[in-house]
């Protein structure tokens, strides 16, 4: 199936596996970029060195196009996208809009730059900088989320732009696929579901609470980072919800260190990129703080495989999975179902 999402990136299948921090790494990437989708390596908890030593991983494991997610306020942008560039990776994801010199950087390297937005005005903007093409997440999506569902977003964002949209948010099978294709999308991207996947190193347990939940276990929390942020319901999201707010800073104090010690960044470091993230945002300084949250508490589950202790960002589809195929499995059937469904359409008169 040609799409321009395809011609773009050279992938044989319009589905692009998202850059899910500890999840994504370099096995599921290769699986994904292997089985013809679009996959995206999250590096915003790899030191730079670490960064390279993934791509170079996924590399040796295909040959197929892959990607690399940034976080576009990290003090240390620049260093990383020197490292997709010298490393020659095919694509660079933005989990936040890239400056107009990172856009011009990449491109003038011959590297294909697609953000992800939440909103029609971020797709114009960056649209307007260069941007090759754009990911617009819907509400339904998991980790940090907007208010508007991707059935009212991403017609929007279509006929705001005219450059290539991948559909994020909701979506897990191939009708799914079809509908964004119909909305005019140029693919659909997916989390959840490829995180529940065999090729996924998220720990056996972790997934089976994916399994077990139902779309009512998901919920929207700005408990975590001060931020809207979609995730399985647990006792920790409770606690969470229900602690003070003196309990929330020394919990986000510990954490920050423990990210500190584990990425390698200075405190200074930390600080930067806390005053890039409250940068046009409506936050305050406790809500930053806060942030600190979220790597550790996303790795304590996704690594470690402790639910007690850490988070689970879940998209509203994880209440309608119940299996963990490979990756490859995965991208067939969804092909094949889409395939199936234009079929059945084009009988309709």
């Amino acid at each position: 199936m040609t799409t321009p999402l395809t011609e773009l990136t050279g992938v044989r299948h319009p589905i692009v596996q998202t850059g899910m921090g500890w999840v994504a790494g370099p096995r599921l990437v290769s699986a994904s970029a292997q089985a013809g989708a679009l996959g995206i390596l999250a590096s915003a908890t790899m030191a730079p060195d670490r960064l390279r030593a993934a791509v170079r991983e996924v590399k040796s494991r295909t040959d197929a196009p892959f990607g690399v997610n940034l976080r576009a306020d990290a003090g240390d942008a620049r260093t990383r996208v020197r490292v997709i560039i010298d490393e020659g990776v095919r694509v660079a994801s933005f989990a936040l809009a890239p400056s107009r010199e990172l856009i011009a950087e990449l491109k003038d390297a011959g590297v294909v730059v697609i953000p992800s937005v939440g909103a029609r005005r971020h797709a114009e903007k960056v649209a307007a900088w260069g941007a090759d093409a754009v990911l617009v997440q819907g509400g339904e999506g998991g980790g940090h989320t907007g208010e508007v569902a991707t059935t009212v977003l991403l017609p929007q964002v279509v006929d705001a732009v005219d450059i290539p949209v991948i559909a994020a948010g909701g979506f897990f099978d191939g009708r799914g696929l079809v509908a964004a294709l119909a909305y005019g999308a140029a693919g659909v991207a997916m989390g959840t579901r490829f995180l529940l996947t065999s090729d996924s190193t998220v720990p056996a347990a972790v997934q089976a609470r994916y399994l077990e939940a139902s779309v009512r276990d998901i919920t929207v929390t700005t408990k975590v980072d001060g931020l809207p942020h979609r995730m399985l319901r647990s006792e920790l999201v409770d606690s969470l919800e229900n602690s003070g707010r003196a309990a929330a800073l020394l919990r986000a104090v510990r954490h920050a260190a423990s990210y500190r010690k584990l990425s390698g960044l200075s405190w200074a470091r930390l600080v930067r990129d806390g005053l890039a993230m409250k940068h046009g945002r409506d936050l305050g300084w406790g809500q930053v703080l806060l942030a600190a949250n979220t790597p550790m508490l996303l790795k304590a589950s996704m690594v470690d495989g402790r639910t007690d202790l850490g988070v689970m960002a879940a998209g509203q589809v994880a209440g309608l999975i119940d299996d963990l195929p490979s990756c490859a499995e995965l991208v067939d059937r969804v092909m094949d179902e889409a395939r199936h469904t234009l079929r059945s359409l084009s009988a309709v008169t």
